[in-house]
């Protein structure tokens, strides 16, 4: 873990707090997220050169450089985009947090970036109305830009490829563990639900030249509830690093299925989808897509995922939480299945 410079806090408060900080005395504990970072939540008093006290909360994300498959300029991603003028294409109602100081250590390939903590609510305790708020200012975000098409977000040049989805779903698919385990006798998976994905691989030729007829966007690309907070009526989006270009839609499939809320599963595909639509639709005219191939893509995205999340809970040592896993990889498949049958 690297350590925090006395200096380089005094700098960032600095700027944070809009006055000179002389010094700072510091505590730290770990934070969610960043599932390939370390993100610590940085707090204090700090001292200001008139001889005043301000308490201070502010986020510290620390990136060391890893190969992502089929994506290996992800780990300092955030980075390039915090350098860039990226910032200035949100608004108030959709952003990212707020950053106050990047560093890149180029011997250790290592990035730190000092950014705004914000409270909110994220994760499980989104309602409906946030999913569906956060689904409409997403499209919102990507209509403009889709519209606008800003010069220097063109030639920025790490960001991840169009191809991205079909590559992480043919890497999948080109598993036999899980690729066999679906089509063999021993695989306890409902026969149905296992029909579902066997499905999708005969006809993923046709589905992705479905996909690909629908427009090109920027995609966040890890749009989960854990990355979304909603705050006083707004929606900020942390952890950038997988972000590119993808297809319309791509990140809906996320924000449906990935360690979804299954209960509400269904509901939230119906509420989101149209709201995100809507939200596009401000910037762009997509009145002729009639055909949104967001069910599919979920399969393409979490269909192995969840087999292979199966697979790995039945070789745990407890008992109880490889049931209570197991049964929730089942379940996310099975409400897939019903939205299937609601399209």
């Amino acid at each position: 873990m690297s350590e925090i410079k006395a200096e380089t806090l005094t700098q960032v408060l600095s700027q944070m707090l809009g006055t000179k900080i002389i010094s700072a005395d510091i505590r730290t504990k770990p934070l969610h997220g960043g599932t390939v970072g370390n993100v610590r939540l940085v707090t204090g008093i700090a001292k200001t050169t008139d001889g005043g006290e301000i308490t201070y909360k502010i986020v510290l994300k620390t990136q060391k450089k890893w190969e992502r498959y089929s994506d290996p300029g992800s780990w300092r991603r955030e980075y390039d985009f915090y350098k860039s003028s990226f910032g200035a294409l949100f608004t108030e109602s959709f952003r990212w947090p707020e950053c106050y100081h990047v560093e890149m250590n180029e011997e250790e390939n290592e990035t730190q970036i000092w950014m705004e903590y914000i409270e909110g609510i994220s994760g499980v305790d989104l309602t409906g109305g946030m999913y569906e708020r956060a689904a409409e200012e997403l499209g919102r975000f990507q209509g403009k830009l889709y519209a606008e098409q800003p010069a220097f977000l063109q030639n920025m040049t790490n960001l991840s490829e169009v191809g991205y989805m079909k590559n992480f779903y043919l890497h999948y698919r080109s598993w036999n563990r899980v690729y066999d385990y679906i089509r063999s006798d021993d695989c306890d998976i409902p026969k149905h639900l296992c029909k579902m994905l066997i499905d999708v691989d005969e006809s993923a030729e046709e589905i992705f030249n479905r996909i690909e007829k629908l427009p090109i966007v920027l995609c966040h690309r890890d749009f989960w509830v854990t990355n979304i907070i909603y705050t006083d009526g707004n929606i900020i989006l942390i952890d950038w690093d997988t972000t590119g270009w993808g297809y319309l839609g791509e990140d809906m499939a996320s924000l449906i299925a990935d360690d979804a809320d299954i209960e509400h599963m269904v509901e939230y595909y119906h509420r989101c989808i149209p709201a995100y639509y809507k939200g596009f639709s401000e910037f762009a005219d997509i009145s002729h897509i009639t055909d949104n191939c967001i069910y599919e893509m979920i399969l393409l995205l979490f269909g192995y995922r969840l087999v292979e999340g199966y697979m790995d809970a039945g070789a745990g040592d407890k008992l109880q939480e490889t049931d209570d896993e197991r049964t929730l990889h089942l379940r996310t498949l099975q409400k897939i299945f019903e939205m299937r049958n609601e399209q």
